[in-house]
């Protein structure tokens, strides 16, 4: 049944072209998301950047850009001011679920403690997807009865935008040739059992910074040193902040695998330490962390460790290489992936390592909070709505329409909310111009390379009531985005795993991806989603006009959606996929992940 507006839609249409009067809650706008850690990638490269990345990393240059152009019929409202630096509070101090008897224990039957550290979490300071992801998992750790600890930087952001708690005074600590000093803080509010305990490390030379990795001109010179200090500061304090010694040490990306290296060829020695087994998540393998060889030095390395079975890649220091060999075990973020990392296509140049990790590396698809992501009690977006009520999605996708200047009712919207580089597969997009000859409308949310900003916007200019771009992300956007589209692209060259693609579903609007990483993993083709294999402008033409094709068929296209919006993304199966594999690195007896699902992990 072809798709043709009714009554009722046709005045929810005439609402949207006469913008309501604005809101008290208009302005409630936070910091932005991607699905990477920091830097974006472009273009896979032997020889890196010299910092943090195998990857060329072209910078944005600081810019202030309307939301979208206005048409001849819709306005486009003042966009709310963005709140990235407005004070924060941890979040909710209330656990998820109730707390059973820990999963996780010693073999005196004591809970077995789990320290992650993370180069950046939500809410305090994120990037990307790893912040989310990271955050996600240790709330559903520690509401398992699993004490959790989850240490990061004291970067100026959360400095500036949460009140803060010193655990202790000041300590010294060598770093190579050189004494820094480093101090504990942690969130001024009470930390309350079944979640997880949340520790800053403090060293203002290095963190004190307007940047998490870098800034306009690039990389900070120094990360090497900078994640050096924060690595061996947890690994001193730890006596200090857990006295009874953790089982889990779970580092995440080059950033924190320098713990893993440090914990393994120096801390093992005491006693303390020995008993700690090391974890490293890889969330995206593009960025790894290459130095010279003189880094070795300045943190505080053996040369001997300096050899093409250890540190050394193609002439220089690879500190996710290290991570990966001193591990005991790797996870990355899907199953598709892990194998992807073992050929020489998909694994950036590391595929022999992870060749030989063997059993030692696993895939764990992220999951999403679902108590965030859910339609039916989304206070951000315009109307709330369920699978089993779809008239608010309507309601969501006409105020998206109000807010970008967008006017056809009738054609469907694709919606990409990415960061804009090259990963993200914004080739494909651009590549060829049949692309916006589509009966359709097209919505971008994000920042990244100046060429695809440049690009997109001139689109914009030249087709206002078809195309918008906000290149101000904020996660008020986002959410009225994914529950205003029809459609969602992500035509990646690899994603590890994507969050974006299972909020989407959530939200009933349906993906339009590569058959890659996580989105192989999370989206069924023709069920859930329209999926494509190879990386050419044909390929994703073909998958764009199935989705199109299956727009214009009303009821089929509402079975989709129904079907889309029934998918279970939450923790639940993940977390019980990591407590597994953390048996198995203790020597536990397995557990029926039956059992730990109704022990609320």
């Amino acid at each position: 049944m072809e798709r043709v507006p009714s009554d009722t839609d046709t005045e929810l249409l005439q609402d949207a072209v006469t913008p309501p009067a604005p809101q008290a809650d208009d302005a409630r706008h936070s910091e932005g998301n991607g699905s990477g850690n920091g830097h974006a990638p472009s273009t896979q490269s032997a020889e890196g950047d010299g910092s943090s990345s195998l990857v060329t990393t072209p910078r944005r240059k600081p810019r202030a850009k309307k939301a979208a152009a206005t048409s001849g019929t819709a306005t486009v409202p003042e966009r709310p001011k963005r709140t990235s630096r407005k004070k924060i509070e941890p979040p909710p101090q209330t656990p998820a679920m109730a707390v059973p008897t820990a999963p996780l224990t010693r073999p005196d039957g004591t809970p077995a403690p789990v320290v992650h550290l993370v180069p950046e979490l939500a809410p305090f300071a994120r990037t990307g997807g790893l912040g989310e992801a990271v955050a996600s998992l240790a709330k559903y750790q520690a509401a398992s009865g699993i004490p959790v600890t989850v240490i990061m930087p004291l970067y100026a952001a959360v400095r500036e935008r949460t009140e803060l708690r010193p655990l202790a005074p000041e300590f010294s600590l060598t770093v190579g040739p050189r004494t820094e000093t480093a101090r504990l803080y942690e969130p001024a509010a009470p930390h309350q059992p079944g979640n997880p305990r949340i520790v800053f490390v403090e060293s203002e030379v290095y963190f004190d910074r307007p940047g998490l990795y870098g800034d306009e001109v690039g990389d900070y010179h120094d990360n090497a040193r900078r994640y050096a200090l924060f690595a061996r500061a947890v690994l001193v304090a730890l006596p200090k902040l857990l006295p009874e010694a953790p089982s889990i040490l779970h580092a995440h990306d080059w950033q924190t695998a320098l713990a893993s290296i440090y914990l393994k060829t120096e801390f093992i020695a005491h006693p303390y330490y020995e008993g700690i087994r090391a974890v490293l998540s890889v969330h995206n393998a593009g960025y790894q962390g290459h130095f010279p060889e003189s880094t070795m030095t300045e943190i505080g390395l053996p040369i001997s460790l300096y050899n093409h079975r250890q540190l050394e890649w193609w002439g220089r220091v690879n500190l996710l290489k290290g991570g990966l060999v001193f591990s005991d075990l790797v996870v990355t973020v899907s199953p598709t992936h892990a194998h992807e990392l073992r050929t020489e296509k998909g694994g950036f140049g590391l595929d022999g390592v992870f060749v030989a990790l063997r059993d030692r590396l696993v895939g764990i698809v992220n999951g999403i909070d679902q108590e965030i992501w859910d339609p039916t009690r989304d206070t951000i977006i315009p109307r709330r709505y369920s699978s089993e009520n779809l008239a608010g999605k309507k309601r969501c996708r006409l105020a998206l329409q109000r807010a970008t200047g967008l006017s056809r009712w009738s054609a469907p919207i694709f919606g990409l909310t990415a960061r804009l580089v090259s990963q993200k597969g914004l080739d494909l997009v651009l590549g060829d111009p049949g692309y916006f000859a589509f009966d359709a409308q097209y919505v971008f949310l994000g920042q990244g390379e100046a060429r695809y900003e440049a690009m997109l916007t001139e689109l914009a200019e030249r087709a206002p009531s078809r195309i918008a771009v906000n290149l101000d992300f904020t996660d008020e956007f986002e959410h009225l985005l994914l529950a205003g589209a029809d459609l969602c692209l992500m035509p990646s060259q690899y994603e590890p795993c994507g969050l974006t693609q299972m909020r989407a579903q959530r939200y009933g609007t349906i993906p339009v991806a590569r058959r890659v990483g996580g989105l192989a993993d999370t989206i069924e083709d023709g069920v859930t989603g329209f999926l494509f294999d190879d990386y050419t402008p044909t390929d994703f033409m073909r998958a764009a006009m199935r989705a199109v094709d299956q727009y214009r068929e009303a009821e089929a296209w509402e079975e989709m959606m129904r079907e889309a919006m029934s998918r279970d993304f939450g923790w639940e199966r993940s977390a019980a996929r990591y407590l597994s594999v953390y048996r198995r690195i203790l020597g536990l007896p397995s557990v029926r992940q039956d059992r730990v699902l109704a022990a609320g992990v």
